[in-house]
């Protein structure tokens, strides 16, 4: 099916079904007002990321689009409440990315070039806060629409996206997509992929059981590896246990650093995860910079930045584990490139959702 005509034809949709009236009643419909102190930065960071298209560009990377961006745009522009920017985001998503029969989105959008999505494979993370966004919009605004849409993507990552543990147990992963990533000899899994809070509340409103199976499966093996090391970009998940992936990076880099910022936007306090990243920066040699690659090895760092966002990351982090007020996350800042920026935002919306306590300082 191709979805190209999913705005256009919204219409059609509301006829589907009412929106699943438990979880919306449930709450999960977090919003910033029109007042929040964060609405500047949201407009900042619109500026920087955002055309007047939908279309959220990722301007190092030859200014591409990804399923990412655009699942983390549409999830952002729920959180401050901007249903102009959410419908724009939309509307170009699924006229540019939403090309496959199973409903997920292409991963990837090259500007300027013949065929501007040579891959049609999609990306679990891009999907999983795609959808994830989408049961937010239909809540704020009312729209059955945009839930039957979440429900579509939900039911497609549980059907073509989860992958068995290869020592023959019931335990489930969440591929990093839909094909590319299985073999004889096991799965390869990038573990910055399972946002727990993600996953629990599409697996529950998609009726996608094996999403939630998944989120604490991922959770477990994420936990069981960081009591002893830090967590790496990628994995290759053997009968035997977790191994590195070849071709692929092994280090805790700038894939594993999103995942202690999605653990605290889950709401979760004390796993040896946040643990582990704590720790490790605090090992780190004062230096110009926030550390964003470590050896998993030695703990060395192998790369750093001054970013801001990555800074943020820490901080949240940091305030979430001690316990206390006040935290060193530092203010929105607009002359950061798209990742670290959309980080940045991310936890300060966490930061205001789950832990008013950690208010930079």
């Amino acid at each position: 099916m191709n979805r190209r005509s999913f705005v256009t034809g919204l219409a059609v949709t509301l006829a589907a079904g009412p929106p699943f009236r438990s979880f919306a009643q449930g709450g999960s419909a977090f919003s910033l007002s029109s007042e929040h102190p964060l609405q500047q930065a949201w407009q900042a960071w619109k500026r920087l990321c955002l055309n007047e298209d939908g279309r959220v560009i990722d301007a190092p990377q030859s200014g591409a689009s990804h399923s990412e961006g655009q699942g983390y745009g549409l999830r952002l522009a729920a959180a401050f409440g901007d249903e102009e920017a959410f419908r724009r985001i939309l509307e170009w998503t699924e006229s540019s990315l939403a090309l496959r029969e199973d409903g997920l989105l292409s991963w990837r959008y090259l500007p300027g070039s013949g065929d501007p999505v040579p891959d049609q494979n999609n990306a679990s993370d891009g999907d999983l806060f795609y959808a994830w966004a989408l049961i937010q919009g239909g809540i704020l605004w009312n729209e059955p629409g945009f839930h039957e849409r979440a429900r579509v993507i939900g039911r497609a990552l549980e059907q073509g996206c989860l992958a068995a543990h290869p020592d023959g147990s019931d335990r489930k992963y969440l591929l990093p997509a839909a094909y590319g990533f299985t073999g004889e000899d096991g799965v390869t899994l990038n573990p910055s992929y399972c946002m727990p809070r993600a996953m629990r509340e599409l697996g529950m409103f998609a009726e996608a059981p094996g999403l939630i199976l998944a989120a604490r499966d991922g959770l477990d093996l994420m936990n069981g590896i960081a009591g002893s090391a830090l967590l790496p970009d990628w994995l290759r998940l053997t009968a035997e246990g977790p191994a590195d992936a070849p071709g692929l990076s092994p280090n805790c880099g700038y894939d594993a650093l999103r995942i202690p910022l999605y653990l605290c936007w889950s709401g979760m306090t004390a796993t040896p995860i946040q643990t582990r990243f704590r720790d490790a920066h605090r090992a780190a040699p004062a230096s110009a910079g926030t550390p964003t690659v470590f050896d998993r090895g030695t703990g060395q760092v192998r790369e750093s930045s001054d970013q801001a966002g990555y800074r943020a990351l820490v901080a949240l982090n940091d305030c979430v584990l001690s316990g206390t007020a006040g935290a060193a996350m530092p203010d929105f800042d607009a002359e950061q490139p798209y990742f670290p920026a959309t980080l940045h935002l991310m936890a300060l919306v966490a930061q205001a959702e789950f832990f008013p306590k950690c208010l930079p300082v």
